[in-house]
């Protein structure tokens, strides 16, 4: 049986073209920046998406610091880690994290719409989350990335 033309295509990862783009985080929503952000760095915003390949781009995400949440979010939400050691749970809330590391919530939210596995992890080291409007990829000349409301 031959297929000819029609057979599906599918990417090596040194055939694949990245670019770099550019998010400003201020006023917008968590969940939704989080969201299309994952979509770009996962590559499922291009025509030729493998799903065992890295074919995301590149994102910068400047002023982190001025995401924001619905509702009452900001007071209950909540990041949980252990430390390892008995008695280690750690629990802090969306204001201290946001205060303390504001770079931690976006990639917090990113990781978790991404694959769990070695690809997700290698995925993740693309994204590029700052607290405030500087950055030092501009040499990299990154692409404004528009984002909905």
């Amino acid at each position: 049986m031959a297929f000819g033309d029609k057979s599906t295509r599918f990417l090596k990862q040194t055939e694949v073209d990245q670019k770099w783009y550019l998010v400003d985080a201020q006023g917008q929503t968590l969940g939704r920046i989080a969201s299309q952000v994952a979509h770009v760095l996962r590559g499922k915003h291009k025509p030729i998406f493998t799903p065992n390949i890295d074919a995301g781009d590149f994102v910068i995400v400047v002023n982190a610091e001025k995401v924001r949440v619905t509702g009452k979010r900001t007071e209950l939400k909540a990041y949980f880690h252990n430390t390892g050691y008995p008695g280690g749970a750690v629990f802090e809330s969306f204001k201290e994290v946001l205060k303390k590391n504001p770079e931690r919530v976006i990639e917090h939210a990113v990781k978790g719409m991404l694959p769990h596995n070695r690809l997700g992890r290698r995925i993740l080291r693309k994204l590029k989350v700052y607290a405030g409007t500087e950055h030092p990829h501009a040499a990299q000349k990154p692409v404004a990335m528009p984002v909905g409301k």
